[in-house]
C-alpha cells in the first residue's frame, strides 16, 4: 500500500469531483482546471491532449504523458 506521501495532491480533489459527478476540479497545486474521468468518458474518445485522467490510454497522443 502506498504511503500518503506517494499519493499526488490532486488525487483527493479528483475523487471528490467524481463522487459529486463533476466534470472538472481545480488542481490544488497549480490552480488549473482539470477534466475528470467522467468528462472524458462523456466525450467518448481520447482528444490527444495527454490529459491526466484519460480513460482511453492516451491512444490519440503522439507521446504518452510519461515521456515528457
Amino acid at each position: 500500500m502506498p504511503s500518503i506521501s506517494d499519493v499526488p495532491s490532486w488525487y483527493a480533489a479528483h475523487k471528490r469531483a467524481l463522487k459529486a459527478k463533476e466534470k472538472s476540479y481545480i488542481d490544488p497545486d497549480t490552480g488549473y482546471s482539470v477534466f475528470t474521468e467522467l468528462a472524458h468518458l462523456e466525450r467518448g474518445v481520447c482528444c490527444g491532449s495527454r490529459c491526466r485522467h484519460c480513460p482511453f490510454n492516451h491512444v490519440n497522443c503522439r507521446t504518452p504523458p510519461s515521456e515528457t
